[in-house]
């Protein structure tokens, strides 16, 4: 018996660039969000090591690793089951570089600024 959640998440992006980052990404990396990616919608944001991470603060990373190498995706979660897609890179070395974090949170705090304003 197969398990089928009744409420599934929905996966939106920061904006239209993000988006297209994402879908630009190399053939290995792009399989592998979009196999993530379907399982997120269906079981939620945290799919536990070594897939998905928390960041703190309500960031959290997807893990992608493929022949082409090591990538991340930052994503957050806001009202209504959402799963905002914020910033992507690929990692060049071990630890995720100051600067790709600080524009994923500073995209989380803008949208959900944006967010909770119209709600």
């Amino acid at each position: 018996m197969r398990y089928t959640p009744a409420m599934t998440w929905t996966i939106i992006y920061y904006n239209d660039s993000v988006q297209e980052e994402i879908l630009a990404m190399p053939a290995g990396f792009l399989g592998r969000y979009l196999r993530y990616s379907d399982r997120m919608e269906i079981y939620g944001p945290d799919l536990g090591m070594p897939h998905t991470r928390a960041m703190g603060d309500g960031l959290f990373e997807l893990r992608l690793k493929s022949a082409e190498g090591i990538a991340r995706i930052f994503y957050c979660t806001i009202v209504d089951r959402k799963i905002v897609m914020l910033h992507q890179f690929i990692k060049k070395t071990d630890k995720t570089p100051p600067k790709e974090l600080e524009t994923a949170r500073r995209r989380m705090k803008e949208f959900k600024n944006a967010h909770s304003q119209r709600t």
